[in-house]
């Protein structure tokens, strides 16, 4: 059955294109892929001397990609030390959620962006950021309140990320049984390997970093309930970090919970402070996480060249070494709690399925338009058509592969505690940059520790 939608003259289509290429900003991410744009601000960010500019990426806030742009400027902001600012950005992205959230099922708004991206490409698509950039926003949100000295600003994050763990979970279980798979060759081994890539991840919305941090948070500001149930939850994801496992002994012990037997017997007893000493707490964040890649496949229908672009991953690298600490006495190493490549790629992996239904019907779209155009160019006896020619190149330089993520997130984090007499300290990372700290009898020195790769940073507050 023919769309009539797509029966249109070529004189119109010519105009369509002509205004597709001249209009710039409108359509940014559509023809300039996202990794690029994001590009100068990470090596902004990751200079020894940097002068961080957000100007230009914060004035994209109200654009097409307006959440994805204030994410990376609350980030951005964030790993400079900039709390306050971060907050605003972050704030902005909140409130775009909540419009996603808010949003009829059927709007003008969301037919006239899904019609676009049947012309164009996926990137048409008003970003919407699957859940572990949701949550990892609360969880951001929660630790820049800590660090500005407002606790009651941090438990509402902390509530509202706990939330999204169960919303996001009950959102991807439903839309999953929609959808299902398309059998192609090409499209199944792309699936395979992103799977082999994620490793032992299984889902891309249970993240044990964000239930680590949330459990800390809780712990520290006298929730030790909560605390346990995020422990909890975030040892069900990573069961074999050993200060995941002490943190749940310490607590069931403290809270006479029941299962401090089954604890202990298996992860030892409860290690405790002695009098006097403080501890030290290290959330530490190493690199970015990787970027999409793109999977062209050219093909011919009747004679007129189109593509198909997805977006992939390339096969993640293993570099969540266990970092060293070392001024603290003996040398203390930190043990992974999330790789958040590992996450992203399984995002990706759960939006296939609908990926390639939009991709279907996309082909068919275009196919159509093709169609159209060569039958009017027939009619009227043309050698060469203009009309034919542009739409060859309309469809090859439209299909674009959706290369959208949040990517100044980090590519991994690590965890580590230590029971440690009062005093100043001066500690580095594996033996590089070097950074001053102070244990305080009976309190708590959470160090939070933003590797980028050309520069590290500490920051830390006691409580």
């Amino acid at each position: 059955m023919k769309l009539n939608a797509f029966l249109i003259p070529r004189s119109t289509i010519i105009s369509i294109l002509m205004c597709l290429t001249l209009s710039g900003c409108a359509f940014n991410s559509i023809f300039i892929n996202y990794p690029s744009q994001i590009i100068p601000y990470k090596q902004q960010i990751n200079s020894p001397s940097p002068s961080l500019d957000l100007d230009d990426i914060a004035n994209e806030i109200d654009s097409n990609d307006g959440l994805l742009y204030a994410q990376e400027s609350g980030r951005l902001a964030q790993i400079n030390g900039s709390f306050e600012q971060s907050k605003h950005y972050y704030q902005q992205a909140m409130e775009a959620y909540k419009a996603f959230d808010d949003k009829a099922k059927i709007s003008v708004t969301d037919m006239g962006s899904k019609a676009s991206s049947l012309l164009l490409n996926d990137n048409a698509i008003p970003y919407r950021g699957p859940g572990y950039e949701r949550i990892m926003l609360h969880q951001y949100q929660a630790l820049n309140y800590l660090f500005s000295g407002d606790s009651q600003g941090a438990m509402v994050e902390l509530r509202r990320s706990n939330e999204l763990q169960s919303s996001e979970q009950a959102r991807y279980q439903k839309s999953q049984k929609s959808v299902q798979a398309m059998a192609n060759g090409t499209i199944d081994a792309e699936v395979n390997k992103l799977g082999q890539s994620a490793g032992t991840v299984t889902s891309s919305f249970l993240n044990a970093y964000s239930y680590y941090t949330t459990g800390l948070l809780y712990e520290l500001l006298g929730e030790p309930n909560d605390a346990y149930i995020d422990y909890r939850k975030a040892a069900q994801i990573s069961p074999n970090n050993k200060y995941l496992q002490q943190d749940l002994v310490r607590l069931a012990k403290q809270l006479s919970m029941p299962q401090y037997d089954d604890f202990s017997r298996r992860w030892g007893d409860a290690v405790l402070a002695t009098p006097k000493q403080g501890q030290v707490v290290f959330l530490i964040e190493r690199g970015f996480v990787p970027e999409k890649q793109s999977l062209t496949v050219p093909f011919t229908i009747d004679g007129n060249w189109q593509t198909v672009s997805l977006a992939t991953y390339q096969p993640a690298m293993n570099n969540s070494a266990p970092v060293s600490i070392q001024g603290l006495g003996s040398v203390l190493k930190a043990e992974t709690i999330a790789n958040i490549d590992a996450l992203a790629i399984n995002a990706l992996k759960e939006d296939l399925p609908a990926a390639l239904v939009r991709q279907a019907l996309r082909v068919y779209a275009k196919a159509e338009m093709a169609q159209s155009v060569r039958s009017e160019s027939k009619r009227r006896n043309d050698q060469i058509d203009a009309g034919v020619i542009a739409m060859q190149i309309f469809n090859v330089i439209t299909e674009q592969a959706d290369r959208r993520s949040w990517l100044t997130l980090p590519n991994h984090a690590q965890i580590a505690r230590q029971y440690v007499d009062p005093g100043e300290y001066e500690i580095s990372l594996d033996n590089t940059q070097k950074t001053k700290i102070e244990i305080k009898s009976d309190k708590t020195t959470l160090i939070w520790v933003i590797d980028t790769g050309n520069r590290t940073r500490f920051y830390s507050i006691i409580l």
